[in-house]
């Protein structure tokens, strides 16, 4: 862009930046950051857990160890997280869908947001206490 072609652009079309940063806060930023770190959060649990799973070939008395560790309180509240991850991103994955797919789609990305946030929590609030009575519960 020329120096000339700059200032013919009339103040009130250019935008500011706020905060100088492009990000905004809205919910469709919180939807990408949350969809990319449930993601990446799924991707690792999936890769430890083949790994763990290996372990019965190499060595039974190794795999029973690492069985062990998964039926303590602190990797109790560890699935609680893993669900809410697999939820989420379930959830969001569909809404992504439905904005690329759907017509009408971007014009109700940020009510979809919504939804599916209080679905998450439905889901959350359907399987936490179960599965933390399970936990503390023996």
């Amino acid at each position: 862009m020329s120096p000339q072609t700059a200032e013919a652009v009339p103040a009130a079309a250019k935008k500011s930046r706020v905060g100088g940063t492009l990000y905004r806060g809205n919910e469709g930023m919180w939807s990408w950051v949350l969809h990319r770190i449930t993601g990446i959060a799924i991707f690792f649990f999936l890769l430890v857990h083949v790994l763990d799973t290996a372990l019965i070939r190499v060595s039974p008395e190794a795999y029973n160890a690492v069985i062990g560790t998964y039926k303590t309180p602190i990797m109790g509240l560890g699935e609680v997280g893993l669900v809410g991850a697999i939820a989420f991103h379930a959830l969001n994955g569909l809404r992504i869908i439905l904005v690329d797919y759907w017509s009408k789609g971007t014009k109700y990305q940020r009510a979809m947001f919504w939804i599916v946030i209080v679905l998450w929590v439905i889901v959350m609030l359907g399987f936490t206490p179960r599965h933390l009575m399970n936990v503390f519960g023996h």
